[in-house]
């Protein structure tokens, strides 16, 4: 605490969201913009996790995963890509700050706690980039907020079951139907010896269509995983 305070009289930390002053409670969000976090919050689909509008008294399953089954057995997702979280987000993945990862992967193990309570992991893992990709960005921002979500749950980190050996470039202005077939076989399992048989939770960053970590899921259970669970910080 000595240090941090320290720290902040030489660089003061400023909220992420509003710009306001950071307590002492909390590294780079305060309490009034953590407090008012869009939470993704039922109705919501039971499979992966798209909010829906309106009552909904039964369980429900959206079209999508009906038509188009996951690979993976739930998604889930903190809140919804808005406002100062989706801001945050940007700049956690596209200008290094990678001093977010614990704040958001805060926010993610509360959805963890929440929607996964009561199921078993053996393991945490994270999408992969793809090495050209990572080598330029310098780091995996879905795998800094796996490494922060192991500790936590104090669960291991699989660092190397799962590959992308294939660049798929930017899905940004891609069809749903579209994303899959681009992510069809872009990803690969490694010691599947290991994988056989566990639990696996799946991380990324933001999930928009569910195409990215659907098929790295499926690949996961091909490779013999028991289940796989993905969570992201937001949903687009």
């Amino acid at each position: 605490m000595v240090v941090r305070a320290l720290l902040d009289l030489i660089w003061p930390r400023v909220c992420e969201g509003c710009g306001g002053t950071v307590g002492d409670e909390s590294r780079y969000f305060c309490w009034d913009c953590l407090a008012g976090l869009p939470l993704i919050e039922s109705p919501f689909c039971a499979r992966c996790g798209d909010p829906v509008e309106g009552a909904i008294t039964h369980g429900y399953v959206c079209g999508v995963c009906v038509d188009r089954e996951p690979g993976f057995d739930a998604a889930r997702s903190a809140v919804r890509f808005r406002g100062p979280i989706k801001d945050a987000l940007h700049r956690f993945k596209y200008s290094a700050a990678t001093h977010l990862s614990h704040d958001l992967a805060t926010v993610m193990h509360a959805c963890v706690r929440t929607q996964y309570g009561r199921e078993h992991i053996d393991a945490v893992t994270a999408v992969p980039l793809h090495a050209l990709k990572e080598r330029v960005r310098t780091y995996n921002q879905a795998r800094l907020l796996a490494s922060e979500l192991s500790r936590v749950m104090k669960v291991p980190l699989a660092r190397n079951c799962l590959a992308r050996v294939r660049d798929t470039g930017t899905q940004t202005n891609l069809s749903a139907r579209d994303r899959a077939k681009n992510v069809r076989g872009a990803f690969e399992a490694r010691h599947p010896s290991w994988i056989e048989g566990r639990s696996i939770l799946l991380v990324d960053d933001v999930m928009t269509t569910g195409a990215t970590v659907s098929e790295a899921s499926r690949v996961l259970k091909e490779a013999g995983a028991a289940k796989v669970f993905v969570i992201t910080v937001a949903r687009g």
